[in-house]
């Protein structure tokens, strides 16, 4: 049931491709419903790839493939530059094979480059797909692209009620009725929708009962260099939109996405992508589309996602089931789309939350990234004004977003100034150099770092004593060993120094750190119970609750883990103050390599999320 649900939710978007790329260089409506069966075949046997996985190809998670928008205005532009029809089908097989195995062994390659994708540029591409992929669900809802009609009463009362029904049944019900509310929602739209006259089922009594495509049924495929250069500009470009979905279903299942779980996920695409050379269908990516309904449904197997895939193959081998799946009105499909796609979007906002907008450069990234994929999403034809080559990337919102943020993290974060680790300072403005460092006065040496700690520098006086410092890590080293080895009075002293959660009376540094919780933001309810733990808390061990808020998930974890901890020893409480103090110190020691070179930022922050 979860797999049908899947597969409902994706087959609209599964069959768009073929259909237009059909119309465009003039295939007949027999060839038409081939391509859609092997599409579908091939889709199913692409997702049971990569949910399921075998040796070193498939992500493992709950992700279902489909053919990648982008390859539509490339391939159309491959097979009419070819003679279009058949002829110019076997062009595009020829370069989609080449794209695919291309894919297949860069996948590694690619794979080294996800300390390029931190949460500014994963969290921007996310946000991009959920809010690229809303016009979609929009088309669907007044009737589909193809003959929309927005002033039909009905298709808005269709689409409406669809996502209405799907609402009421997320806050009524829970457990199984509630992870299967779109597909009750798909179902009971599309049976009112028949009742009244609203949808046919025509279709399905002139469609035959079995229907199987075999390799190269068109014809052996023929191989061009710059339709082979061009498809994998293509795969190179889906790549990064693989990559977000990874990040954003990783982000749904609570797997830590890595280096490998990319280079499986991009293998698993370059395999399907030549399989569908092979087997007379396209290029093949992650669909997007799918990582909402997870999200909205809850359900995280990825056996559900291989079950789709199966139900896809069987689909694929009886146009007659796939007939009745088409026969779902667009109005009901838009209604559930507008709800899963806006989920994508939602978890892009998660994602986005741990990055710190106090920081510029951030708000740059995003607000460049996202503005430009709306401007091409809401404005299509401006790629029309650009060369051919350069309509791949500015012919998709969600491609040039994502390259967008990409290069602008590279930019502002990889691209520094001078030699060496920089360890404070700004970028052009007097950063001072690890060899400067060592040279300090003992003064100068406090002036410089004294803002790791909060007021008290007799710590910061420790670890000047330690050096020289090899590289920015001892460098590290030597203030966390000088805090734990402090005498217990400068322990004490130190802790007294830091202000209380949720005060209203702070410093810079501490309202950079509360606000990353939004404790700088607090309501007066949750203000008061913030005032409320500090006092009790204060009372009881005579020091201020210190929490390294940067790695708390949000208020309610703070107040959670505070109570707790009330119920500790003192002696405890003091060790647990000593290590927030250094975690604290941490993430500002970070933020001053940041401001100094962001090229040994990336790597150290690379470095401590592995």
């Amino acid at each position: 049931m979860y797999g049908f649900q899947h597969v409902l939710a994706f087959y609209a978007g599964a069959v768009i491709v073929p259909i237009l790329l059909a119309g465009a260089i003039g295939l007949s409506e027999r060839e038409l419903i081939h391509l859609i069966n092997a599409d579908l075949f091939t889709c199913g046997i692409a997702s049971i790839i990569q949910s399921v996985g075998f040796w070193k190809v498939g992500v493992r998670l709950p992700l279902l493939q489909g053919v990648t928008f982008t390859a539509v205005s490339p391939m159309i532009a491959i097979g009419l530059a070819a003679g279009g029809g058949t002829d110019g089908l076997l062009v595009i097989y020829g370069s989609v094979i080449v794209a695919g195995l291309f894919t297949f062994l860069i996948a590694p390659v690619f794979g080294k480059l996800i300390r390029f994708f931190p949460p500014v540029v994963t969290g921007s591409v996310i946000t991009i797909i959920g809010l690229a992929l809303l016009p979609v669900a929009a088309a669907d809802a007044v009737g589909g692209a193809a003959d929309p009609h927005p002033e039909d009463w009905r298709n808005l009362a269709f689409a409406l009620g669809t996502l209405a029904l799907i609402v009421v049944i997320q806050r009524v019900f829970r457990g199984f009725m509630a992870t299967v509310a779109v597909l009750i929602g798909l179902v009971a739209g599309t049976l009112v929708a028949w009742a009244t006259g609203f949808a046919t089922f025509s279709s399905v009594a002139e469609s035959s009962w079995f229907g199987v495509t075999t390799p190269f049924f068109f014809g052996i495929p023929k191989f061009g260099l710059a339709a082979i250069v061009s498809m994998i500009v293509v795969m190179l470009i889906t790549a990064v939109e693989t990559t977000g979905d990874v990040f954003a279903t990783g982000e749904i299942v609570d797997k830590r996405v890595g280096r490998n779980d990319v280079t499986r996920a991009l293998r698993a695409d370059g395999l399907a992508t030549t399989l569908g050379g092979v087997l007379n269908s396209f290029p093949y990516t992650c669909f997007a589309e799918n990582v909402g309904l997870v999200r909205l449904t809850r359900v995280k197997s990825r056996y559900v996602v291989a079950a789709a895939g199966v139900i896809m193959i069987l689909i694929g081998l009886v146009p007659k089931a796939g007939a009745v799946v088409a026969g779902i009105p667009h109005p009901v499909l838009g209604g559930a789309a507008l709800a899963m796609f806006a989920t994508v979007a939602v978890v892009g906002f998660q994602t986005l939350s741990r990055v710190d907008f106090h920081d510029h450069r951030n708000v740059v990234i995003v607000a460049s990234s996202v503005g430009l994929a709306m401007f091409v999403t809401a404005q299509p034809d401006v790629a029309k004004a650009l060369p051919g080559w350069a309509q791949i990337v500015f012919g998709s919102g969600i491609t040039l977003g994502s390259i967008t943020a990409i290069v602008l993290n590279i930019v502002f974060h990889h691209i520094g100034r001078g030699r060496g680790p920089a360890v404070a300072g700004t970028p052009g403005e007097g950063s001072v150099r690890l060899e400067e460092v060592n040279r300090m006065s003992r003064d100068e040496f406090v002036a410089t770092f004294g803002r790791l700690f909060q007021g008290e520098t007799a710590v910061v006086g420790h670890a000047f004593d330690r050096r020289p410092f090899a590289d920015t890590d001892a460098l590290r080293t030597a203030f966390q060993e000088a805090l734990f080895a402090a005498p217990r009075e400068e322990q004490r002293a130190l802790m007294a120094e830091y202000p209380d959660l949720g005060g209203l009376d702070i410093d810079e540094d501490s309202e950079r750190d509360q606000s990353s919780a939004g404790l700088t933001r607090l309501a007066d309810e949750d203000q008061q119970e913030f005032e409320t733990l500090a006092a009790t808390y204060r009372e009881r061990f005579g020091i201020p609750l210190i929490v390294c808020v940067r790695d708390a998930h949000n208020r309610d974890h703070i107040l959670r883990d505070g109570a707790l901890r009330l119920t500790n020893s003192p002696a405890q409480e003091h060790a647990a103050a000593l290590i927030e103090i250094a975690k604290v110190a941490n993430h500002r020691f970070a933020d001053l390599v940041a401001d100094a070179n962001p090229i040994h930022s990336a790597r150290t922050s690379w470095t401590h999320s592995r």
